[in-house]
């Protein structure tokens, strides 16, 4: 998908998740400095989003009631946020593990999003055949789970805000050394700066569970429906990572760790 300004008349296809008098409301979005999104400007580093979820908040509250109805009524489309405020809007960070429930949805729509991740559970939505982040510009990655996802064909990122994409070619952040025992770790409690998510339980290849060996982090781009997607492998074993596909084309070929990594030139250079 293409990042041009889209015309008025197709501006909010997607859902009513504008304000209509935004100079009376607070930004949907939190500020996103990780690396400049229109041009290239090579950094040496950058690290995930360290933001964890507030599960008190409203707009979490209401998520989880909103997910609950969907999965009780078989809704093929979701929506949720046309059914949030502006602030409750911003308050979401990721997506609760209760998305697992939405085997029906066949489209899932989070235009404007303020996500910086999205959890593996999407990998359960087996249904879904549309995904539509687009202008969520803090969701730089995404999760090797959705390649589950079978029917996915069709997808809208702002691809301009993904690691590696190759307009600009930003970096990875670097992905810890991968250690054969998870015994000095809490899985279910992790910093999110260092693995990227909050909690890791399950082996994104293979299924099997983590507590019971090593956790073993790569990065991987790879086609998924419409775009190309940086995702995040947190595999439980070396053997897993060995089984992974070939990276896109045009886009580093094999898993690899992040950071320092080359990487192809970019649309610019």
């Amino acid at each position: 998908m293409t990042d041009e300004v889209e015309t008025a008349l197709n501006l909010n296809r997607w859902g009513d998740t504008a304000d209509p008098a935004p100079e009376r409301r607070d930004p949907r979005q939190d500020a996103c400095s990780c690396f400049d999104q229109s041009r290239p400007h090579p950094r040496a580093r950058v690290r995930f989003h360290a933001e964890r979820q507030d599960t008190v908040a409203p707009g979490w509250r209401r998520l989880l009631e909103l997910i609950d109805e969907a999965a009780a009524d078989g809704r093929e489309e979701f929506r949720p946020l046309t059914e949030l405020s502006p602030e409750e809007r911003r308050q979401i960070i990721t997506l609760p593990p209760s998305i697992a429930q939405l085997t029906a949805v066949r489209r899932l729509v989070l235009y404007g999003s303020n996500l910086v991740r999205i959890p593996p559970e999407i990998g359960a939505m087996t249904s879904l055949e549309e995904f539509t982040p687009y202008t969520s510009y803090r969701l730089h990655w995404f999760p090797y789970e959705i390649t589950r996802c079978r029917k996915l064909t069709r997808s809208t990122v702002s691809t301009r805000a993904l690691f590696g994409n190759y307009k600009l070619r930003p970096p990875f952040p670097q992905l810890p050394p991968s250690p054969d025992s998870v015994a000095y770790l809490d899985p279910g409690n992790l910093d999110t700066r260092h693995w990227g998510a909050a909690a890791i339980h399950s082996c994104s290849v293979c299924d099997g569970p983590i507590e019971q060996s090593g956790l073993h982090q790569v990065w991987i781009s790879l086609r998924v429906a419409t775009d190309v997607l940086p995702l995040l492998v947190s595999a439980c074993s070396a053997g897993c990572v060995a089984a992974l596909p070939g990276g896109a084309r045009d886009y580093i070929p094999t898993p690899h760790k992040g950071g320092r990594v080359d990487q192809p030139a970019s649309d610019w250079d």
